[in-house]
């Protein structure tokens, strides 16, 4: 059972799986393609969503299998160092890891995961663009 406001509590690192599973907004951010300047570090978000992100939703349609299946799928949990420089702000786990409040539209704050749609925050507030359908990235880099 996860223990209400538990985030106020924890680091990321001592969450059971269960608090980290319900940390996550669903916002879908983390499953769209994003591009790295190498000479500047900078990260450039796209338009673009991972074949499995299921843009209705805004979640993995195989979450559990999506590292087998997604070869550059990235574990947020197992690579978050790696993974803090490319989450948008608004993501929870680096709100917590900041150690900074969580949105009023999130979920475990509101009680309804329809809020992170209503605040425009998901990915289905956005014209999202298959990597299927994509040949240059380049093409589909969003502000």
């Amino acid at each position: 059972m996860v223990m209400p406001s538990f985030w106020k509590h924890k680091t990321l690192n001592e969450m059971t799986n269960e608090e980290w599973e319900a940390l996550c907004d669903r916002c879908g951010q983390c499953c769209l393609h994003k591009l790295e300047d190498e000479d500047t570090g900078e990260i450039f978000y796209t338009n673009v969503a991972c074949r499995l992100l299921n843009i209705h939703s805004g979640r993995c349609s195989d979450y559990c299998h999506r590292a087998q299946v997604v070869k550059d799928c990235i574990s947020l949990r197992e690579n978050f160092n790696e993974a803090l420089r490319w989450l948008p702000k608004t993501c929870a786990y680096r709100l917590v890891s900041e150690g900074k409040e969580l949105f009023d539209w999130h979920p475990l704050i509101s009680g309804t995961e329809e809020t992170v749609h209503l605040a425009g925050i998901s990915i289905k507030s956005q014209i999202i663009v298959s990597e299927n359908e994509v040949d240059d990235l380049e093409d589909y880099i969003i502000e």
